[in-house]
């Protein structure tokens, strides 16, 4: 079906994915509706005045039957990690009522970005509520694409704000050994073109697909990268047997304005290899026009609008 004839639901606007995914749509020509908490968030925005606007709690049944009425695709890009550590929770009720109205109302294809992560071992406790909440949306009885990514590489991206942080302000990075775990970080146009065209996988298809960039490399050498494409000296780089993950949380708190609960989330996840195991997306949708991105262009990309 044509983007002219289709609605879409997007959770989560208020977020920088979220934000881009209804700047995308509305491009493509799709009618957007967004369901937020506060309306007075979404201010600011060069499309608010071109969406429908549900407001309401995503824990509310009434407002999540009212948000997915009419919808053909919806998107969930809610991750309550802001401030609290007790987000888990919120996520799961959230992730179970929103596939159940998806299903009562007749939406055709639910999307979500999860974390990538690799098989058989143990998650961080991040990883494993964005692991659990892609299983309850696929065992929602509609259909539903997880897409798995690591690093978004995009000026307003906490994980690559993150990185830029540590590598603008630190002359000497001390780390951990984890350190040396690879990394596929994806570039937020390559990102973007995987949420979109998710809404248009075959409606059998119900499963999770991990996106990544070009490269996968160690964090060190991502510090390094970044460091060379921002025109800045070589860091060095310093690694400690063991650094825990909630001093390096309130670490990277002090370097960063993000909450010390969502600093602590995703330096745990570093803890792991976040590499793609699969490209199947590709064969089921296309790759970007192109191809995706390298971890160098993406930087040069993210700094040159932010």
């Amino acid at each position: 079906m044509p983007a002219a004839h289709r609605s879409a639901l997007v959770t989560g606007a208020t977020g920088y994915i979220g934000a881009n995914v209804v700047d995308r749509l509305l491009a493509d020509g799709w009618t957007v509706r967004v369901l937020t908490r506060d309306a007075a968030g979404l201010d600011g925005q060069p499309w608010a005045s071109q969406v429908d606007v549900v407001e309401g709690d995503a824990q509310d049944v009434e407002v999540l039957n009212r948000a997915a009425d009419g919808v053909d695709v919806a998107w969930f890009l809610i991750h309550s990690m802001t401030g609290t550590y007790d987000y888990a929770v919120r996520d799961r009720t959230i992730a179970t009522r929103f596939g159940q109205a998806c299903r009562a109302r007749g939406v055709s294809r639910i999307v979500y970005l999860g974390g990538l992560y690799p098989d058989d071992v143990a998650l961080s406790p991040h990883l494993e509520s964005r692991r659990e909440v892609g299983q309850i949306l696929v065992e929602s009885g509609v259909p539903t694409a997880v897409l798995q990514a690591g690093i978004v590489v995009g000026a307003g991206s906490v994980s690559f704000d993150l990185l830029r942080t540590v590598t603008e302000r630190l002359p000497v990075v001390v780390g951990p050994d984890w350190l040396a775990n690879r990394v596929q970080p994806i570039a937020i146009d390559d990102a973007l073109h995987y949420l979109v065209t998710a809404a248009d996988l075959p409606a059998d298809v119900s499963r999770a697909f991990d996106i990544g960039g070009a490269d996968a490399l160690p964090y060190r050498d991502l510090i390094a990268v970044y460091a060379e494409v921002a025109g800045l000296r070589r860091r060095p780089i310093l690694t400690v047997p063991v650094l825990l993950p909630r001093t390096a949380a309130l670490w990277a708190g002090i370097l960063a304005p993000v909450p010390t609960s969502l600093a602590s989330s995703l330096i745990e996840s570093l803890m792991l290899d976040m590499v793609c195991r699969e490209h199947d997306l590709d064969d089921l949708v296309g790759a970007p026009a192109g191809g995706v991105a390298s971890f160098r262009d993406a930087v040069s990309a993210a700094l040159s609008v932010g």
